[in-house]
């Protein structure tokens, strides 16, 4: 399945994560790969651009979100995290969350509903796509209309006022346009990050959480300085 990366978040939230050196050599086409042609991010001059390529139904992005914070936490000021929601597993019910996060991101709530839509999907159960009990994906899958009243607890947002921006032609195009750019990004598994529209890792790749957390910030920093110098 893909998004499932076997990871230990306590791991990386304990006082005993391992020392990284700094001395550490990532390497390209092993720790990260490059994408080509790299895609513009369209910030201004100075931002670093960080994605996440991620779906509300993939257990490996659920793992992964507590790590996602404390990489967001302790990125410089000039980075911008940015979130696309994959919908390649329609088996999962991938493309209804695509659709939702996208509505909450036109809506405002995204980031402040972000972590607790994880939480309903795996943890309290309001939106499980799999059934604990017999071990398979849930059914019938959450709908759409579901999802509404998720966003009218969190957020305030009337179930009526969700469902319109769900079925309206500007969803339906940023859903097409989010399609395009993961498939640009030659992102096949989730969680994938990407760097300024120019790197793209999991990880897998990076060696586990805390590496990724390592290897997304020195990227970072060196996209940062690369600027400085052209300037």
């Amino acid at each position: 399945m893909r998004g499932v990366f076997v990871m230990l978040v306590a791991g990386l939230l304990s006082a005993a994560a391992p020392a990284f050196s700094q001395s550490t050599s990532w390497a390209e086409g092993v720790h990260y790969f490059a994408i080509l042609p790299a895609r513009p991010t369209g910030l201004p001059a100075g931002k670093i651009e960080v994605t996440e390529i991620f779906s509300y139904a993939c257990p490996g992005c659920n793992r992964f979100y507590p790590i996602m914070d404390r990489l967001t936490s302790g990125l410089p000021a000039n980075a911008v995290i940015d979130y696309l929601p994959a919908g390649f597993r329609p088996d999962e019910d991938w493309p209804i969350f695509q659709r939702a996060y996208l509505v909450a991101k036109e809506l405002g709530v995204a980031d402040r509903t972000h972590d607790a839509m994880f939480d309903a999907v795996w943890k309290s159960g309001e939106l499980a796509v799999y059934d604990q009990k017999l071990q398979r994906a849930k059914r019938p899958a959450p709908q759409l209309s579901d999802v509404a009243k998720f966003y009218e607890r969190m957020a305030g947002i009337k179930p009526e006022t969700f469902m319109a921006t769900a079925g309206s032609f500007g969803i339906d195009a940023k859903v097409r346009q989010t399609d395009d750019l993961i498939a640009a990004y030659g992102v096949a598994e989730t969680p994938t990050l990407i760097v300024n529209g120019k790197y793209r890792l999991n990880p897998v790749s990076a060696g586990g959480d805390y590496e990724t957390v390592e290897l997304v910030k020195w990227l970072v920093q060196r996209e940062s300085s690369a600027i400085k110098a052209s300037h």
